[in-house]
């Protein structure tokens, strides 16, 4: 099984084969990279988020659909264990990001470089 750096120290689960790890496989330098452009998007672009124990719904201009579609191909990359609903519309882009319940305990961690203001505040 390959190594990866849990993204906190709660939220690796990689003793069992039988699942998939709760870990993002990013470096350090990239996984702040990843961070700072996950957050000029959502300065450029968001303009509502709503939170839930396991989800975070995000809802872009939908001029930025390019961009949120290439977020979340490489957030899937590195973050496989959590699920992205991608859905769109001439009004908005819509990022559902949910969290399986093993990371229910890391999800305000897991949800902060998305919405930091809704990392603990939970519908």
């Amino acid at each position: 099984m390959m190594t990866a750096s849990a993204c906190c120290d709660t939220c690796f689960t990689g003793d069992n084969d039988t699942t998939l790890p709760i870990a993002c496989t990013l470096e350090a330098d990239d996984f702040k990279e990843r961070v700072t452009g996950i957050r000029a998007l959502a300065a450029r672009s968001l303009r509502s988020s709503r939170r839930e124990p396991l989800q975070l719904i995000l809802v872009y201009a939908p001029e930025a659909l390019t961009e949120v579609q290439d977020l979340v191909a490489k957030e899937s990359n590195c973050c496989s264990f959590m699920d992205f609903d991608l859905q769109h519309d001439a009004q908005a882009v819509r990022l559902t990001i949910t969290a399986p319940i093993e990371a229910l305990a890391a999800a305000d961690e897991l949800f902060a470089h998305f919405a930091p203001a809704l990392a603990r505040e939970v519908a």
